[in-house]
């Protein structure tokens, strides 16, 4: 009898937690994938006028990387300029180069609930015989109805720190 109330017990206290684990899942995350174009009027540049956003991002998301071309406007003037890079959502560090040949290391880190995401990233270059680094993040989020993108940078460099607000409305 008591073995009996063994099992039972054990039953008992097993069968909620494997029906909770069929019946719950992870928050699905928020896909990015689209083309994007820079909205002027609803971005916040600060001190810098818009010079480092890019006018346009090109995504394709797959479940386990993300590509992000984005087309900026050159440092000197010239034709406009499209960085691209693939970013692993396995936390691997990604290496692309920027700035024609500037080194970026990236990481990409999902929010718990996947509604935004956060790129990390350290960006090496020499200018003049001399070496400067950037670090900074990127955030992004997606609006509920999927039509606009926001991007959150925040950079740090020996030139100071400075932030942007950038958003993009789907085309």
């Amino acid at each position: 009898m008591n073995r009996m109330i063994s099992k039972k017990a054990i039953l008992f206290l097993i069968l909620p937690a494997i029906i909770f684990a069929f019946t719950v899942r992870p928050a699905d995350k928020v896909v990015f994938t689209g083309s994007w174009k820079l909205n002027e009027s609803k971005s916040e540049f600060g001190d810098f006028g818009g010079r480092f956003a890019a006018k346009k991002i090109k995504v394709d998301q797959k479940d386990d990387a993300i590509t992000i071309a984005k087309t900026s406007a050159s440092f000197n003037g010239g034709d406009d300029v499209t960085n691209t890079e693939t970013l692993s959502f396995d936390g691997k560090v990604s290496e692309s180069t920027v700035f024609g040949t500037a080194k970026r290391k990236s990481t990409i880190k999902w929010a718990d609930d996947g509604q935004s995401f956060v790129v990390t990233n350290n960006t090496n270059f020499e200018r003049d015989g001399q070496t400067f680094e950037i670090k900074g993040t990127d955030t992004w989020t997606l609006s509920s109805d999927g039509k606009t993108l926001t991007s959150n940078v925040a950079s740090t460099s020996a030139q100071g720190e400075f932030a942007l607000k950038c958003v993009y409305d789907k085309e």
